[in-house]
């Protein structure tokens, strides 16, 4: 698929996803159970704004500024905890079986989803426990929507001009412009098909986030530190 090519190594994220539940277990077993809640991001853009190198610098000056570990959960992790059932077992260990959130979460998911209802409350339960369990950056799968109840989470959206997104896929996957026009049109298309049957909601709908920003304005690097500043002191 023409995406994984602006995604990172799966393998190596996966390493990190395991990195972080055990660090996880080690905190939970020397902190109190009233330990502060700690904040999670939510990332949506659309197809063809900078939200991996966004994402990427955000996680590195969230370490920097709180002294802590951060996860980077995107679309591609998340598919592949999902269906690797074993992986799902060890995750789901560390985070918790069930939530006191997913009852409420899932009872609101449109009625449509229930042809894959296996596969999406699964991706949905693994989307609420790391939420939940803060410190987690989580990019697209309508985790902005999924999440939009749990008061630790803050939710923010690029977007960006369609010459903008041509240039940035044409320069990333080294394509021509009119097979870069095509596919975004074409992802952009089932992420808002994905986000209309399976949460019932309209992924354009803006009132779910925090911040909006213009890709074409602002650098990664830019917006990341914008987030960082809003998170760490709200």
């Amino acid at each position: 698929m023409p995406e994984k090519i602006l995604i990172p190594s799966i393998d190596k994220r996966i390493g990190t996803l395991l990195e972080y539940n055990r660090r996880k277990e080690l905190e939970a077993e020397s902190k109190s159970r009233s330990r502060k809640v700690k904040p999670t991001i939510t990332i949506s853009r659309e197809f063809g704004c900078e939200a991996y190198p966004m994402a990427e610098f955000l996680r590195e000056l969230l370490e920097k500024k709180s002294g802590e570990s951060w996860l980077l959960m995107d679309k591609a992790l998340l598919d592949e905890v999902v269906r690797n059932h074993n992986l799902s077992e060890q995750i789901m260990h560390g985070l918790g079986e069930k939530t006191r959130f997913l009852d409420e979460i899932l009872a609101t998911f449109s009625p449509r989803w229930k042809s894959e209802k296996d596969y999406f409350r699964l991706l949905c339960r693994h989307i609420v426990s790391l939420a939940e369990q803060g410190n987690v950056i989580l990019v697209g799968r309508g985790s902005a929507f999924i999440t939009h109840s749990m008061k630790n989470c803050h939710h923010f959206r690029m977007f960006a001009s369609t010459e903008f997104k041509i240039n940035s896929i044409v320069k990333r996957m080294g394509i021509s412009a009119d097979e870069a026009e095509k596919l975004i049109k074409t992802k952009q298309k089932q992420r808002d098909n994905f986000i209309r049957d399976f949460l019932d909601r309209d992924a354009h709908d803006l009132s779910v986030y925090d911040l909006i920003f213009n890709n074409d304005r602002n650098t990664p690097k830019k917006i990341a530190e914008t987030i960082v500043g809003y998170v760490l002191t709200s």
